[in-house]
């Protein structure tokens, strides 16, 4: 597709610019519109000279409508319009005047009064400045409108994007609870070099989510490298029982998703397939084009919506020792994310597949990045594998 090779501006960014080429347009046409008709008529040409003193005359009168109508369209209504109607009529009573007094000078003809040429143009004139200033009023409102409708959404992007903040923000607290847990259980347990690698790896993880805006998107690669120094991470605690699978297609590598979306879901997985299974349990992670969406699911092969345990995996409640620990995240708050920055444009499903254990589906709009920087250096250089 071809690039214009300017880019185009809305007519009313500058509105100082869009009055005077308005002002400029609406009374040349006005003049060439009388100049055309005096033609028409027969009138010489030098009837041209009468009707530029005219435009130059009704150009100059709303030029000073317009001083006085910017400081009535702020006003209470009944002041916008009863000064309006005061000023409308002196302003076309001036213009007739005037142009009364012009047609007099230059026809001299006594058989018709100076009143009645008054009365002639008077209705002319008041067509013409009635239009201009029901076209001014029209057009300030407009723009009025608009900018408080812009506001009101600048206003609503505001809060979506501070409660897309907040929701990302609980994160980080609920994976720190579990980690600092198993670092300490390992310091307790005199395991210094375990605990100084998870350490090393937490501060990777934590660095990669403050270089992160909490509301920004990231591609699927840069997600999928996220999610394997957090598993990297809970690998030192499960060691053979946490087992995963990545099944990424490569045309969903550059697609945009929110920042640290599916790390929740993972560790849901981890606590109620992995944790609760003395063999543990797999976790499959696989991203796909369908039609124009990117689908994602986060499975595993643990016991799946068991009823003792469903109500708790799907409002987000995880366990330590035994004990429920409500932390307000999980899938409630995936749910959350998922509404606030795509509305209704966008699905998010729980199941169990017929192969038992337990799934989430997420689509999404599929947006591509063309050029995206490369995530994690530390997990690269460190060649962790999924």
């Amino acid at each position: 597709m071809a690039v214009l090779p300017f880019r185009p501006t809305p007519f009313f960014a500058n509105k100082n610019r869009a009055f005077w080429r308005l002002q400029a347009l609406g009374w040349g046409g006005a003049m060439l519109l009388r100049a055309m008709s005096g033609l028409a008529n027969g009138l010489s040409l030098s009837f041209l000279v009468l009707v530029l003193i005219s435009t130059l005359t009704g150009f100059s009168i709303t030029l000073i409508l317009s001083v006085i109508y910017r400081q009535l369209i702020t006003r209470r209504p009944l002041i916008t319009w009863g000064v309006t109607a005061l000023m409308l009529p002196f302003a076309v009573a001036l213009y007739a005047f005037i142009d009364a007094w012009v047609n007099e000078l230059y026809y001299g003809d006594a058989t018709v009064g100076f009143a009645q040429r008054f009365i002639g143009l008077f209705y002319l004139d008041a067509t013409l400045l009635g239009a201009w200033s029901a076209l001014y009023y029209a057009i300030n409102f407009f723009l009025q409108i608009e900018e408080q409708n812009d506001q009101l959404i600048q206003l609503e992007n505001q809060a979506t994007q501070a409660q897309l903040a907040m929701l990302r923000y609980q994160l980080n607290p609920h994976f720190l609870f579990n980690t600092l847990n198993s670092i300490s259980t390992l310091v307790l347990l005199k395991q210094t070099e375990p605990a100084n690698a998870m350490l090393s790896r937490l501060s990777s993880f934590l660095r990669y989510t403050l270089v992160n805006e909490p509301t920004g998107r990231v591609t699927v690669a840069q997600e999928v490298d996220t999610l394997k120094l957090y598993l990297d991470i809970e690998r030192m605690r499960f060691e053979e029982r946490l087992r995963t699978s990545f099944r990424i297609d490569p045309v969903t590598e550059q697609a945009l998703l929110p920042s640290l979306l599916l790390q929740p879901l993972v560790e849901n997985a981890i606590k109620y397939a992995v944790s609760t299974q003395e063999a543990g349990a797999e976790i499959t992670i696989s991203a796909q084009l369908v039609g124009q969406n990117l689908r994602i699911v986060v499975s595993d092969t643990g016991p799946g919506l068991q009823m003792s345990a469903a109500s708790n995996r799907l409002s987000g409640v995880t366990f330590d020792g035994g004990e429920p620990v409500s932390t307000g995240v999980g899938l409630a708050n995936i749910r959350d994310r998922l509404a606030q920055a795509y509305g209704e444009n966008h699905r998010f499903e729980t199941m169990e597949p017929p192969e038992g254990g337990f799934a989430v589906l997420i689509e999404l709009p599929f947006e591509r990045r063309e050029t995206a920087p490369a995530a994690l250096p530390e997990q690269r250089r460190a060649g962790i594998a999924g």
